[in-house]
């Protein structure tokens, strides 16, 4: 990796939140943070995408989830821009309301209820089926994740994939950036797990 990309794991503390930190210049009001768990070796190019530059009251965190499914099969669920319900059992709908599905496009998320949320308007920022990188924003809404940045990437790590999805959001008032880590930190992992079950099902029937 070029030397400006080193990363140095050294714990920091913003709102509360504890991250990885990548010690790069930026300006006074943004710190870039690698959220990634310590152990949890990951190729150069994807450690590339999960550098993410805090402001002072954001918080990230990182999620990685094992799979024992070839990657294209991981990959033809999560790059369904359109169809995020397939795995996330939290959502109830989603259509996309701008775009053709590439990059730009916009998409209408409805949650179940229950969840401190309603809907999101949410914008496809990468979607990289080379390197198998899906990017969304959170764009507007009813919720209190504002601000809110997902990465999600996959790759090859022996006969399975390895699935990282970090994230960047605000610290909602009258939160910790422990405690709203820690709420999206258990959405994102049901998804994975979920994910996980279902890509391992689809590669067991191909056979």
């Amino acid at each position: 990796m070029p030397s400006s990309l080193q990363l140095h794991r050294t714990t920091a503390n913003v709102g509360g939140c504890r991250h990885h930190q990548k010690q790069h210049s930026q300006p006074a009001s943004l710190t870039s943070f690698f959220p990634i768990p310590t152990g949890v070796s990951v190729p150069d190019m994807v450690s590339a995408y999960h550098i993410h530059n805090l402001g002072p009251n954001q918080c990230c965190s990182a999620v990685v989830q094992t799979i024992k499914a070839p990657v294209e099969t991981v990959w033809s669920v999560v790059r369904r821009f359109e169809n995020p319900q397939a795995y996330k059992h939290f959502l109830k709908s989603c259509h996309v309301i701008a775009g053709d599905g590439n990059v730009g496009s916009l998409r209408e998320v409805h949650v179940i209820s229950g969840l401190p949320a309603a809907f999101s308007t949410e914008r496809l920022e990468i979607l990289d089926d080379e390197h198998h990188v899906l990017s969304f924003s959170v764009v507007g809404g009813v919720h209190r994740l504002n601000n809110y940045k997902s990465v999600t990437t996959l790759h090859a790590s022996g006969n399975g994939t390895v699935v990282v999805e970090s994230f960047t959001v605000d610290i909602p008032q009258g939160n910790t950036g422990e405690d709203t880590c820690s709420f999206v930190d258990t959405i994102v992992r049901c998804n994975l797990q979920s994910l996980a079950q279902m890509a391992e099902n689809m590669a067991t029937s191909s056979f």
